[in-house]
C-alpha cells in the first residue's frame, strides 16, 4: 500500500508542524507521528522560548551567551540568524493563540542559566504542551494538511528502492511501519523533512520521550548523509531516581531555593569539595560531580534534600514536585530526594545548512535531529524550541523556492517481505535494548575515558552484527525498528566520542582534559 505527498513531514513536534504549516498554504503535506501527535520532546518542554524582547537586551547580548554556552563550537553565522527571527517566531505563535504569560500589558520574561537578561517567554512551567497544541490545532484545521499517527519510519527511500535502479542518492519518501494494520506502507513525496527529534534513549537515565531513539540521524546516515558532533550529548543534573517513574525532572530552582546534595550514605555534603558556587555552580559541573559520587562509591543515586527549609515555603515553591513525590511515597518536606542525571538533549544530529537542506537531494530536517550550527558544544537554555520554528520555516521556504527543480517520484519498489518470518525470539530484542542503555550511561555518559570508550565500541560492534542478523531474518516490528536506529546512533556517539581529543562543552574526557586552542566539527562521512 503507498500514500502519495507533495511533501512528507516525518515527526509531528514544533519543527514537523511548523514546516507543514508553512507549506501547506502551496501544496498538500502528510505528517507523520510514530504514537500520538503529541508525544515528542515539545509536548514536554517546561522552559520557554529565548527571544530579544525586552529594553536593554539585545540581539548581540543574546548570540554571546549561545556562543559561550557552546564554547565557540557554535557556527557565529547560524547563532546570528536564529536568534535575529525569534522575535518574528514568537509573534507567530501568539498568532496561532499560544497564551504566552503576562505582566502590565506585555509578555512576561523569565531568566534561565547562560542567559544575561529576561528573555524566555513562558506558558507557566508547561511551554511546550501550549506550543504543541496550538500547531496541532492550526494543523488539523488546515485543509491541505494530512496527520498520520502511528506510523514507524524505517527508511528514506531513494535511487536505489527505484523499479529502475538508481545510486542517485535524492530522497523520494518512505517505507514505514502502519501499527494499525501491521504491513509497511510506501509514503511518496517530492520533498521530505525530518523532524524525528533526538537520540536520549540511548541512555538507561533520560528525560527524552519513550519514542527518541534516533531514527532520523540513523535513516540519515544510511541514506548517506553525515552527522556531526554527536558525542555532545547534554545532561540534567537532578532527575528523580525511581525504578517505576523514568524520567521526572526535579527543576534546578530547587537547588536555587537551597537544596544540598549530600552523599546518600554518610550525609556529607559534597558539593563544596568540586566546586566554590556549591550546589549553584552550572549545570555541567554539578553534573559530573554527582556522575563522580556515583562511580567512586558504587552508589545507584545521591541524595537532594531541601527538608530544612519551611514545609509551607517547600509546598508553595514546588507544589507538583512535592505531590508528585508524595504519591510515590516521599514527603520532601521532611526527606531528601534520591536523583541521577540523565540524558537531556542531543546536541549533534544530521549536517544541516541555514535553510535546513541535508547532503542528501530532496531531503531536509529541522529541530533535535540536526546539527545546524546554532548549539555548538552546549545548548543554551530555550534556544531549542527556538530552532525548531525558525529551522522549520526555513525548509518550508526552501522547499516552496525550489519547487521546480525537485524531480517526479519515480515508479518504485513495494517493501519485500519475502525472505522473512515472524520473530520467534522478542526477548532479543529486550535484551539487547537494556545491554546498549546501559553501556553507553557508564563508558559514554558524563565524564570519559579512552578506555571506557574502546570497551563501548567493542560492545556496540558485537552488538550491531547481531541486531542486524536479526533484522534480515525477521518481519519488522516497531521496537525491532527502533533497536536498528538506536544501535547505529549509538555507534555515531562512540566514533565522535573517540574522534575528539580535548575537553569542550558537554565532551569531558579525563585522558584529554585540556580545550584545544582550535574549536572543530567532529563530522563523520558515511
Amino acid at each position: 500500500m503507498s500514500q502519495s505527498f507533495d511533501v512528507l513531514v516525518i515527526g509531528s513536534g514544533a519543527a514537523g508542524l511548523t514546516a507543514a504549516l508553512n507549506l501547506a498554504e502551496h501544496c498538500t503535506v502528510g505528517v507523520i507521528a510514530k504514537g500520538s501527535l503529541s508525544d515528542g520532546a515539545t509536548d514536554w518542554a517546561q522552559g520557554g522560548i529565548a527571544a530579544v524582547l525586552e529594553e536593554g537586551d539585545s540581539f548581540d547580548a543574546h548570540v554571546e551567551d549561545t556562543m559561550i554556552a557552546g564554547a565557540g563550537l557554535n557556527d557565529r553565522k547560524v547563532v546570528e540568524h536564529v536568534v535575529s527571527s525569534a522575535p518574528a517566531a514568537i509573534a507567530r505563535l501568539i498568532e496561532l493563540g499560544v497564551p504566552f504569560a503576562e505582566e502590565g500589558g506585555a509578555l512576561h520574561l523569565t531568566r534561565e542559566g547562560g542567559h544575561s537578561h529576561r528573555r524566555i517567554v513562558h506558558v507557566a512551567d508547561a511551554t511546550g504542551h501550549a506550543v504543541q497544541k496550538a500547531l496541532e490545532r492550526a494543523a488539523a484545521a488546515h485543509p491541505n494538511i494530512t496527520l498520520v499517527p502511528d506510523i514507524v519510519a524505517i527508511d528514506l527511500v531513494t535511487g536505489r528502492n527505484a523499479a529502475r535502479f538508481s545510486t542517485d542518492g535524492t530522497v523520494h519518501g518512505l517505507y514505514a511501519y502502519n501499527r494499525q494494520t501491521r504491513k509497511v506502507e510506501t509514503l511518496t513525496a517530492r520533498a521530505t523533512v525530518l523532524a524525528t527529534g533526538g537520540a536520549g534513549r540511548t541512555y538507561l537515565y533520560s528525560t527524552a520521550p519513550r519514542g527518541a531513539t534516533g531514527d532520523g540521524i540513523a535513516m540519515a546516515w544510511r541514506a548517506g548523509c553525515r552527522v556531526s558532533n554527536m558525542e555532545m550529548m547534554q545532561f540534567h543534573p537532578t532527575c528523580l531516581y525511581n525504578l517505576t517513574v523514568k524520567n521526572f525532572l526535579i527543576t534546578e530552582a530547587v537547588r536555587g531555593e537551597g537544596g544540598l546534595l549530600k552523599h546518600p550514605q554518610t550525609g556529607h555534603r559534597f558539593m563544596p569539595d568540586y566546586d566554590e558556587r556549591g550546589e549553584l555552580a552550572p549545570r555541567d559541573v554539578v553534573a559530573r560531580a554527582i556522575d563522580s559520587e556515583i562511580k567512586r562509591d558504587g552508589l545507584e543515586y545521591v541524595h537532594l534534600d531541601i527538608s530544612h527549609r519551611e514545609p509551607d515555603f517547600v509546598k508553595a515553591h514546588f507544589p507538583n514536585i512535592y505531590q508528585k513525590l508524595l504519591g510515590l511515597g516521599i514527603d520532601i518536606t521532611r526527606e531528601p530526594i534520591p536523583v541521577v542525571p540523565a540524558q537531556h538533549y542531543t546536541c549533534g544530529g544530521v549536517v544541516v545548512d541555514m535553510d535546513g537542506r541535508t547532503d542528501a537531494p530532496g531531503l531536509y530536517a529541522a529541530g533535535e535531529v540536526t546539527e545546524s550550527g546554532l548549539h555548538g558544544a552546549n545548548r543554551l537554555a530555550s534556544n531549542s524550541l527556538l530552532e525548531c520554528l525558525v529551522y522549520g520555516e526555513a525548509a518550508a521556504r526552501d522547499i516552496l523556492a525550489r519547487w521546480d527543480e525537485l524531480p517526479p517520484v519515480p515508479a518504485l519498489r513495494d517493501w519485500d517481505e519475502s525472505r522473512v518470518s515472524n520473530s520467534d525470539e522478542e526477548v532479543v530484542i529486550a535484551q539487547t535494548w537494556g545491554e546498549i542503555r546501559r553501556f553507553m550511561w557508564n563508558y559514554v555518559g558524563i565524564v570519559r575515558t579512552t578506555k571506557r570508550l574502546e570497551r563501548a565500541k567493542r560492545r556496540v560492534d558485537m552488538l550491531r552484527q547481531e541486531v542486524q542478523d536479526y533484522y534480515g531474518k525477521f518481519r519488522v516490528t516497531p521496537d525491532l525498528i527502533e533497536l536498528r536506529n538506536l544501535v547505529e546512533v549509538a555507534d555515531l556517539i562512540i566514533r565522535s566520542a573517540l574522534h575528539r581529543h580535548e575537553s569542550r562543552g558537554l565532551h569531558f574526557n579525563l585522558d584529554y582534559p585540556r580545550v584545544l586552542a582550535q574549536a572543530k566539527d567532529t563530522v563523520l562521512v558515511p
